[in-house]
């Protein structure tokens, strides 16, 4: 389970989700990158927090630490997936795709309801990328940034559940995917106060990697999957070029 985000509180709680959505015989671990921003609110922190991923992804490599059957990226959008996929032959999952494909499972049409407005096309661009915009009917902001809703997901489900009663009554929707990890433990208050399914991209992902690893399946490298060219101008992992830097300058 990845963080795209530096917020260890965040961290936490994407673990404690993940966990309580897991089997018995599931071990996940969560983990942030080293660097990056502490919420993801615009395209500049969220193609940082990509290469933050990557980074963190490339350090358990290259110090053979990486032993997982399966990767979660816990933000609601492009985080680094593709590139994921690249560097890794394990199933890679988003939370953004795995809510909305379990949303198509069990209603026709869904909304999802985000942080602020900023997000909302990123997020309908990643689900058309998908090819799940189709079955989305509107993503709505509930004007709340990925910080004020990590310090109080509790003090959010209000502003949250107002527009989930939107996106059903005006737009039609009949199950609601909550676009932000720091949402996760709003899901029964969410249905309970809108009165349709409201679905946790995380524990929707953990879902789908279990089942997804448990059919023995992994991430095809026939095609833009392969790994890709062992450049000599990438410096992974960026981390520990930058700690060598750091120590040559003597910081």
């Amino acid at each position: 389970m990845l963080n795209p985000n530096t917020s260890a509180s965040m961290t936490a709680e994407i673990l404690s989700a993940a966990r309580a959505a897991a089997a018995a015989q599931t071990e996940i671990d969560c983990m942030a990158p080293k660097f990056g921003a502490s919420a993801i609110d615009s395209a500049a922190e969220s193609y940082l927090s990509a290469v933050g991923v990557m980074d963190t992804v490339a350090a358990l490599i290259a110090e053979k630490r990486f032993d997982y059957h399966a990767v979660v990226l816990a933000g609601f959008g492009e985080h680094g997936k593709d590139a994921l996929q690249e560097m890794l032959s394990v199933p890679v999952f988003d939370i953004a795709e795995c809510a909305a494909h379990v949303a198509h499972l069990i209603g026709r049409r869904f909304s999802v309801v985000t942080t602020l407005t900023r997000s909302i096309a990123p997020i309908e661009d990643r689900l058309l990328l998908a090819g799940l915009g189709a079955h989305c009917v509107s993503v709505r902001a509930c004007g709340l940034g990925t910080a004020e809703v990590d310090a109080d997901p509790t003090g959010a489900v209000a502003a949250i559940a107002e527009e989930a009663a939107r996106a059903v009554s005006e737009d039609g929707a009949d199950v609601i995917c909550l676009g932000c990890a720091g949402m996760a433990g709003a899901c029964a208050a969410i249905t309970a106060k809108v009165g349709v399914p409201a679905i946790d991209g995380i524990a929707a992902a953990v879902a789908l990697a279990q089942a997804v690893v448990g059919l023995g399946l992994s991430t095809s490298k026939a095609g833009v999957y392969a790994p890709g060219p062992d450049n000599p101008r990438s410096h992974w992992p960026l981390s520990k070029a930058l700690e060598s830097k750091a120590l040559e300058l003597g910081e």
